[in-house]
């Protein structure tokens, strides 16, 4: 006795389902990740001052960084980028970072602007720490350094920021996960099983033990602000959050992101400073028996 046709409609459109998750799973890392794989050094740019740094990956893969040295008492960005183009592309970033007095090292991930190699998360991870202990190479210590970290490169930094000690970590337009993007476009598939890169920043988040500020635009068109707000509900403190109400995606600093991020920073400065002195004060018994 022959089967019903539903029965064979069914098994094609389940066949026709595991042939699109196995593709997706093979290039999964297409969507993820957006590089701009064109060199480009610092003087091709209009911005001065401004020092290309190349160094070795863990596996020996050529990295690429921009650095600009930090003005004296001012603490340096190890920033981390978001999923497209290079660093070249952050140049008005740069600039304003820059004109603030803070240094800053930026680096294009493998792949990204003259970067050998390709992306994964395990390698933007593993490259970070790189990063970060050439920093201290070059003199700094983990008090001078702040993580940063932009779009995909929130997760980049909060992860870091759990394995090296810093001053502070920042987080522009921060999102729960890679899944939890990706399923707002790709809410038909089994995306968990699909994608390697995860990049599961509400898994970590909890475990950071620095300063926390966390600033998002309402408008935001590719996170959610409800992302960045579930990131911030599950932080420890100290944690901040700044929401701009006209703000999308890629034009924070257009509306002031940064002047926030340098208020909050000076503030821990204040703070670091008034606890230094009351440290430093006599207690009350000694100085009435002196």
């Amino acid at each position: 006795m022959s089967r019903p046709m539903w029965i064979y409609i069914l098994l094609l459109l389940v066949a026709a389902y595991a042939v699109i998750c196995v593709g997706a799973y093979r290039v999964h890392r297409y969507f993820v990740y957006k590089p701009d794989p064109t060199y480009t050094a610092p003087q091709d740019t209009a911005l001065e001052n401004v020092e290309e740094v190349k160094f070795k990956g863990h596996d020996g893969v050529t990295l690429i960084g921009w650095w600009v040295p930090a003005r004296e008492g001012m603490p340096t960005l190890l920033y981390f980028t978001g999923n497209g183009g290079s660093v070249a592309g952050r140049a008005h970033k740069i600039d304003e970072i820059k004109r603030a007095g803070y240094g800053l090292f930026m680096l294009n991930y493998r792949g990204f602007g003259g970067s050998e190699g390709s992306p994964t998360e395990a390698d933007n991870i593993a490259d970070a720490q790189t990063a970060y202990d050439l920093l201290m190479e070059r003199g700094l210590r983990p008090k001078d350094v702040v993580i940063y970290g932009e779009s995909l490169g929130t997760s980049v930094a909060t992860q870091l920021s759990l394995k090296r000690p810093a001053k502070a970590l920042v987080l522009e337009a921060p999102f729960t996960s890679a899944v939890a993007v990706g399923r707002l476009t790709w809410w038909f598939l089994p995306l968990r099983l699909v994608m390697v890169d995860k990049y599961k920043t509400i898994s970590v988040i909890d475990q950071v033990s620095v300063p926390l500020l966390i600033v998002h635009g309402r408008q935001d068109s590719v996170i959610p602000l409800r992302m960045a707000e579930q990131l911030y509900a599950k932080a420890p403190e100290p944690k901040q959050m700044e929401v701009f109400p006209e703000a999308d995606h890629n034009d924070l600093y257009e509306h002031g992101a940064f002047v926030t991020v340098d208020e909050y920073l000076q503030g821990l400065d204040r703070k670091a400073a008034g606890d230094g002195a009351a440290n430093t004060k006599k207690p009350a018994s000694v100085e009435a028996a002196g």
